[in-house]
């Protein structure tokens, strides 16, 4: 069966250069031992790391490098690779030892790998700000549901307080220093059974939302 790559491309808006690298990067080694997509995949697990990255500091140039890596980990993983996979159904243009078997049969995490090594073809064939659109289209409902996770995390202490003591959070504001243009605000969120976590930011409600995140790390 004719594998037509025409459609895939059509689903990443990009048209390769050269057609032998795309169908490289789909191609396992238990298909071809020689010539197969794991260095691919080597590459393209670094590009996609830079490019989150890259887009984290840019949403959250102000957050602590411990948030950072969390946010980035739930971004760059095995299972996020997967899920932009299936939306990709890039398990219809992989290249494996079932080739003659039901598609759906291959594992998972061969779908997760080709997922990377699609995106270290890319990057070989358009070059840094085309690899970096297409990433930015595939990862933009899980980058918007991480942003939702940090707004939210305020909401969701509250209802848990109100939930477990019937009581709100405690808030204390414990310091604004900074200049008037960059000021650093302190503040400490405690519920009735804890000890005060602390956050920092750029506004009172920025640290709010920070001790938010903290003490519910530590609740769960």
């Amino acid at each position: 069966m004719k594998i037509d790559y025409e459609i895939l491309e059509k689903k990443l808006k990009i048209n390769f250069k050269n057609k032998d690298l795309l169908v490289k990067s789909l191609t396992h080694k238990s298909y071809n031992s020689i010539d197969n997509n794991e260095k691919l995949e080597f590459l393209g697990d670094r590009v996609l790391g830079l490019v989150i990255a890259k887009k984290l500091l840019e949403i959250y140039p102000n957050e602590k490098e411990g948030v950072l890596d969390k946010k980035f980990a739930s971004l760059v993983n095995k299972k996020t690779c997967l899920e932009v996979a299936k939306k990709l159904e890039l398990h219809k243009y992989i290249l494996t030892l079932n080739i003659k078997k039901k598609k759906n049969d291959i594992e998972d995490k061969i779908i997760a790998d080709s997922c990377e090594s699609l995106i270290g073809s890319i990057y070989l064939d358009k070059g840094f700000q085309i690899v970096e659109k297409v990433i930015m289209n595939l990862w933009a409902d899980n980058i918007r549901r991480s942003v939702v996770t940090q707004i939210d995390a305020k909401t969701k202490l509250q209802e848990f307080s109100l939930k477990k003591f019937k009581k709100l959070p405690i808030y204390k504001l414990i310091s604004n220093t900074g200049p008037r243009h960059q000021p650093v605000f302190k503040v400490a969120v405690k519920l009735s059974n804890t000890k005060f976590f602390i956050g920092e930011g750029k506004s009172k409600k920025d640290a709010q939302q920070e001790a938010a995140i903290k003490c519910l790390a530590n609740i769960k």
